[in-house]
């Protein structure tokens, strides 16, 4: 299936592609950005590590990923995307980031509203996952809103810098997927 281009408001959201790296790098060697998220790179060449796996995630069918541009000015925000995605289960694990600059205006949850419309509705998706580093409210914040439950928190079950960390697990499903009676 290919990943479609997604238009919100104030928001184009488009398939990642080997352009987007210069920005990729900006985001995921920004102090401010990676804090809280699990990927970050100290030059632009590691960088390509980061846009084989976006790239990979497609091909496998494993996930799917789209920069966050502003409608108006066609500036690259940040991105979302899915991974992990287990069609035989009908579920996958959503991520995103945003550039400092774009913090505060509402911009992750308006995306993520059009990706999760799109996962549910277009690739049927049942249940959403999304793994938050403790610490991250801002993150909890944005999936509360988004009708994602906290659903527990797994303790010391990561390790970053050298230190444990929790990472909690918020979930939303589709009420509108019914399994198959057998």
């Amino acid at each position: 299936m290919q990943i479609p281009e997604l238009e919100t408001s104030r928001l184009i959201l488009q398939k990642i592609t080997d352009q987007d790296q210069r920005n990729i790098y900006k985001g995921l060697s920004h102090p401010e950005v990676i804090r809280f998220y699990g990927v970050n790179y100290t030059s632009f060449e590691e960088t390509k590590e980061q846009m084989n796996w976006y790239s990979n995630l497609e091909k496998s069918g494993a996930g799917r990923w789209w920069s966050i541009r502003e409608k108006r000015s066609n500036e690259f925000c940040g991105a979302i995307g899915i991974n992990d995605h287990h069609p035989e289960h009908k579920k996958a694990e959503i991520g995103f980031w945003l550039l400092p600059e774009y913090w505060g205006k509402g911009f992750t949850k308006e995306a993520a509203e059009a990706v999760i419309d799109h996962l549910f509705q277009d690739m049927k998706l049942h249940r959403l996952e999304a793994y938050v580093e403790g610490g991250n409210s801002n993150s909890s914040r944005v999936l509360q809103k988004l009708g994602f439950l906290h659903e527990g928190t797994m303790q010391e079950s990561e390790m970053k810098n050298g230190k444990f960390i929790d990472v909690a697990i918020f979930a939303k499903l589709n009420s509108e997927i019914i399994p198959a009676e057998f």
